[in-house]
């Protein structure tokens, strides 16, 4: 059976959000981010503002400079998680083969459904307008690499100055024949400085690749160059993997400019151990080893982890792990530029009793464990922002 592979990847997803809690916002130009004097950057930017050359990743000073009447919006985290939340719930009722990369985009595995691929994206994008408000674009193929690259041609492609809404599905066999007058760098693995040196070897389009000898390619790059030779075909196995059978489940955060107060650290992780813990339950997975990774200012990168005495699953102990992790690897006042949890060892879920249960008053444990349960009940059926603590609000 030939596969169907579709890429799910919301339009401007921040910008989408706030447009929602702030209509006026519609058709002006302004950006989510870090404060221009503040060395701030561009999260993300409107359509209206990306007119004037605004981009994402672009200092928010220059942003500014680029168009004075720019508003820029400080970036809510918890709410932009709490909608990615409710539209992984919708590709999951479509089906349970999802593979979320990241906040606001994802891989669906639809071979089993027999609706084209342009119908099911059709229709998935349609619900979750309808249903959240959030437009969308689609990319569809028989794999991950030319569904998401199909995905972004459709965006590039649109040039209406608003959310492009795009759906560009590749035929099956047509896959190389789509490829070939794009870019080199198109392709996986091709940054800046691979694509220097296969220019220098004559090396601008994929249709290129394709007609390079792939021992050169390999003598020069190694196994990227076999690999881009592959990748020019159309080629590419790689399954969609859900939770279930991912080896780890990780949330993380690129801050809009470094930050040093400990509090809203403490709250980014709160936000991250509930996505996960929604994750793992919704997977009925538990996790064996809990990791905390933070880029400081330098952009060095440190991870550390802990093995708890059991598996966990439990929000409340991914946090309670987190943070203790932060304040033994971090000493007060040093500002951060990323802070991520991760939960590994992903094992078959069974009740899990808390670290602290053998010390704890076995009915203050029972009222605990309730409590907990309510929660859990209230989220699965309203959604999971349902309810939130009042130390978050």
């Amino acid at each position: 059976m030939v596969r169907k592979i579709l890429h799910f990847d919301l339009d401007a997803f921040y910008c989408a959000v706030e447009e929602q809690r702030h209509p006026e916002l519609k058709g002006t130009p302004f950006a989510v981010g870090g404060r221009p004097e503040r060395r701030g950057v561009v999260s993300s930017c409107s359509y209206a503002a990306r007119r004037f050359g605004v981009r994402s990743a672009m200092g928010m000073a220059q942003a500014v400079r680029l168009c004075p009447e720019l508003r820029v919006l400080p970036p809510d985290m918890r709410e932009y998680g709490q909608v990615s939340g409710r539209v992984m719930e919708i590709l999951h009722s479509v089906t349970p083969l999802v593979e979320q990369l990241s906040i606001d985009e994802a891989f669906l595995e639809v071979t089993e459904r027999a609706e084209y691929a342009s119908e099911l994206a059709r229709g998935l994008q349609t619900q979750v307008e309808e249903r959240l408000g959030l437009p969308s674009s689609l990319g569809g193929a028989t794999n991950k690499l030319v569904a998401k690259i199909a995905t972004d041609v459709g965006k590039a492609s649109v040039q209406t100055g608003d959310y492009p809404r795009a759906i560009q599905v590749v035929p099956p066999g047509r896959e190389a024949e789509f490829l070939a007058p794009l870019p080199v760098d198109a392709l996986w693995g091709v940054g800046p400085r691979t694509r220097e040196r296969l220019a220098a070897m004559g090396i601008e389009k994929v249709s290129d690749v394709l007609a390079a000898p792939v021992e050169e390619l390999a003598q020069q790059f190694g196994k990227l160059g076999r690999d881009l030779q592959r990748q020019a075909q159309g080629v590419d196995q790689r399954p969609v993997v859900t939770e279930r059978e991912a080896k780890s489940i990780s949330q993380e955060t690129t801050f809009a400019q470094d930050v040093v107060d400990t509090e809203t650290l403490r709250r980014a992780l709160r936000l991250q151990a509930g996505q996960i813990g929604t994750r793992l339950r919704r997977a009925g997975l538990a996790a064996r080893t809990v990791n905390l990774k933070i880029r400081w200012t330098d952009f060095t990168t440190q991870t550390r982890q802990t093995t708890p005495s059991q598996p966990v699953v439990d929000e409340e102990e991914i946090y309670r792990i987190a943070v203790d992790l932060l304040a033994s690897n971090r000493s007060e006042g040093t500002p951060v530029r990323l802070i991520g949890v991760g939960c590994s060892g992903l094992v078959p879920a069974t009740k899990q009793m808390s670290i602290f249960d053998m010390a704890a008053d076995p009915a203050a444990r029972a009222k605990e464990d309730q409590l907990n349960e309510a929660v859990k009940g209230l989220r699965k059926r309203f959604g999971a922002d349902a309810i939130r603590r009042g130390s978050d609000l």
